[in-house]
């Protein structure tokens, strides 16, 4: 068996042995995928654990279940690994972007840039729509100058699909895109973007490893994802973890002094977050599956259709989409072009990018689309909006998709909803506080 062992630099790949007529480069390192206890077997991938009666093969061997989407471990096989050797030249002008930082996120992006020089752990904590993304290019290129390797993972697809070509678009560096759907094999690049899950991947690669959306499903308390995070940055590393709404673990983790934290409550363009309306619609569900809708939420899309406003509508659950396709396209104009969309649909990636491309009027989506993507000059509603699928960081992140263009800073957030939920109330409070400390630093701006 032929082992590139450029590929390895960074990883570790999964050989049942090595080939009997080439001798073992001296630089690859060998290690045992898994651990046999007493009455349970432990991955040394994804750092779970499981019964012994579970995960037995023939002749005594065992295998991990838990990982199995990225290629099965077991006791048959080694980790072959080659420590990153950071063997990169970037070109002394790696960054491309011409674009402007407000004051704001100019002090944001110098004290990150700061931090992640001298590889600390830091938590971004902005608003949606605060341009995360470019607050981070001066980061990024400083670690790609310094020859570091660099990795930005996120655990949704959509979100590494977005980022992909705007960092295409900011660096003069190859850079690699790692998901589960991706066509093109790993290659060795100086910068990735990827998913969180590819992480489980790498093993000691990242001298700085940014990780966008914590809080989203399913990076957040998923055990195996924050240890693949831990084995994928170097020891010495940085880490830059981001998002619009942090939980009581990442609160706590900065109570404790275990992460520096930057904060920024206002969008990139200066305008606050959209407030959120709520409608009371009781028993919408069984009007659903008898082919109707509230008379508010019908009036609500036709209106968006005959001025041709562009929205994203949420449902909790797949199987709503189905009855509420039927309806309206009984009830829409032919001409109005719209598609359905969820986490397994096989043209999810297709229909995005219809949306972006503005083939369609408006897609009907679960939480798949709740962050990480962006739809210029767009409207948001939410049928059912009580029901638990959405947690308060869920709703604040939807009604954040709102708003996030200088040129269509304003739009409009609604729930149709059959009570209000703690986490609804949750939500708007978020989104109040956030906008009092955005007014407030709006005022201290213009004082000076």
């Amino acid at each position: 068996m032929n082992v590139d062992t450029k590929l390895l630099a960074g990883r570790r790949q999964l050989v049942n042995r090595w080939g009997q007529d080439q001798a073992q480069p001296a630089n690859v390192v060998v290690s045992p995928t898994m651990t046999v206890e007493k009455t349970q077997v432990h991955c040394l991938r994804c750092d779970q654990r499981t019964s012994r009666a579970q995960a037995m093969l023939p002749n005594d061997q065992y295998y991990c279940p838990k990982c199995l989407n990225l290629g099965r471990v077991s006791t048959l096989a080694r980790f072959y690994h080659v420590p990153e050797p950071n063997q990169f030249y970037p070109p002394a002008d790696v960054l491309a972007w011409q674009g402007h930082l407000s004051s704001l996120q100019t002090r944001v992006a110098s004290e990150v840039k700061h931090s992640m020089a001298n590889h600390e752990h830091r938590l971004l904590w902005a608003v949606t729509g605060a341009g995360k993304t470019e607050m981070i290019f001066p980061t990024v290129a400083q670690a790609l100058q310094r020859k570091e390797r660099v990795g930005i993972a996120s655990p949704r697809v959509d979100v590494c699909l977005e980022l992909y070509p705007r960092f295409t678009a900011a660096f003069r560096v190859p850079i690699a895109l790692l998901h589960g759907r991706a066509k093109e094999s790993y290659s060795y690049k100086q910068l990735t973007i990827c998913t969180t899950h590819q992480l489980l991947r790498f093993y000691h690669a990242f001298d700085l490893l940014i990780v966008d959306e914590v809080d989203a499903f399913p990076y957040a308390s998923n055990k195996a994802l924050l240890y693949a995070t831990k084995q994928a940055l170097k020891p010495t590393g940085g880490l830059l973890l981001m998002t619009a709404t942090p939980g009581k673990t990442l609160f706590e983790a900065v109570r404790r002094g275990h992460l520096q934290v930057s904060y920024l409550p206002l969008r990139y363009h200066g305008h606050l977050l959209p407030e959120i309306h709520c409608h009371l619609c009781w028993h919408w569900r069984a009007m659903l599956n008898k082919g109707r809708l509230p008379a508010h939420l019908l009036f609500w899309l036709k209106t968006r259709c005959r001025s041709q406003q562009r929205f994203l509508l949420f449902v909790p659950r797949i199987s709503d989409l189905g009855p509420l396709k039927d309806i309206l396209q009984r009830v829409l104009p032919h001409s109005v072009k719209f598609a359905t969309v969820y986490s397994n649909d096989p043209d999810r990636l297709t229909k995005v990018q219809a949306m972006r491309d503005h083939q369609y009027l408006f897609l009907v989506t679960t939480t798949i689309l709740e962050r990480g993507v962006t739809f210029p000059g767009i409207d948001v509603g939410v049928l059912g909006a009580d029901e638990p699928v959405f947690s308060s960081s869920a709703l604040v992140q939807i009604a954040g998709r709102v708003g996030r263009s200088a040129k269509c800073p304003n739009g409009q957030v609604h729930f149709w909803i059959n009570e209000y939920s703690r986490s609804i109330r949750q939500a708007q409070k978020e989104i109040r506080t956030m906008n009092i400390k955005g007014r407030r630093l709006l005022s201290e701006m213009s004082a000076l």
